[in-house]
């Protein structure tokens, strides 16, 4: 069961209580959720092939109409969003500096039903004496000192920490802007002759999701192993398989797949090829290395 499945069958037995009032309001807890898990994966951070740091502290920042609904409840709210994205990291393989905090601010700026998440990656205290190893469940690594505070506006919520951690020398091929796929165990099998692996990537709207997996499913659920956020995409909505060679199946979505310019339910895939899903355009890539 995905994360944010798991997140609203726990908000189930609020909505008929001190929360029912409150999920009157055009922004729903599970929007908000959902726009957490994207803030981690937009901003994780590759240290090493083993250990991938996120953000732990995130404004979600709100209209007033809204806030002055959900601030009553914000430390409840907070709590469970929380819950959430340490859900998700155990599930992505994504690691924390220190502990999870999510925190509800009123933005003049917004209208009724907008919000806005800001995040940055904080180290505790402990570990800035270096006596303590990394929050959540990445394995441990060197300490690494705590980011600098913000200055002149870099830094901060929205921004990488204005000291961020050094970056390996030589980082695992294929990996920048990797995504929850990416963070799957099980490598590619090897290339004829023992040369070599084939690396499989996906990009979608330039950002990379690298295929560890002999199947990876597209569509609009949550339970997708790639999410695409498309009204013409259906929940399941098609497959890449990597067989010899691969290939590219439509689920029985509603809109079908177009491979190249033909519209199929079934392709073989080629480096470059073009896959259309409703109105998002995806890139297949492969690579020996």
């Amino acid at each position: 069961m995905g994360v944010l499945k798991r997140f609203e069958q726990r908000l189930e037995g609020l909505v008929n209580g001190t929360f029912a009032k409150v999920f009157k309001s055009e922004v729903q807890p599970v929007e908000i959720a959902g726009a957490l898990q994207r803030e981690c994966d937009n901003n994780a951070s590759i240290w090493n092939r083993d250990r991938t740091v996120v953000p732990n502290d995130f404004i979600v920042e709100l209209s007033a109409p809204d806030f002055e609904r959900l601030s009553p409840y914000s430390g409840q709210l907070g709590d469970e969003l929380s819950g959430l994205v340490r859900d998700y990291a155990k599930q992505q393989r994504y690691s924390f500096m220190g502990p999870i905090k999510v925190h509800l601010e009123k933005a003049e700026d917004l209208d009724t039903g907008l919000y806005r998440v800001r995040s940055r990656t904080l180290a505790s205290s402990t570990d800035q004496q270096g006596q303590q190893g990394p929050q959540g469940p990445g394995p441990g690594a060197p300490q690494r000192p705590a980011p600098a505070a913000p200055q002149g506006g870099r830094g901060g919520y929205g921004y990488p920490p204005a000291a961020a951690p050094p970056m390996p020398a030589a980082p695992p091929p294929g990996r920048p802007g990797a995504s929850p796929a990416d963070r799957r165990p099980a490598a590619p099998g090897p290339m004829p002759g023992g040369h070599g692996q084939v690396r499989r990537w996906i990009e979608i709207n330039g950002t990379r999701h690298q295929i560890s997996r002999p199947t990876l499913v597209l569509g609009r659920s949550t339970d997708a192993d790639v999410r695409i956020d498309d009204p013409g995409v259906s929940r399941r909505h098609c497959e890449i398989r990597t067989g010899t060679p691969p290939t590219i199946q439509d689920l029985g979505s509603t809109n079908g797949i177009v491979v190249d310019g033909q519209h199929t339910t079934r392709a073989t895939l080629r480096d470059g090829s073009r896959i259309v899903v409703g109105s998002t355009t995806i890139v297949y890539r492969q690579a020996e290395g």
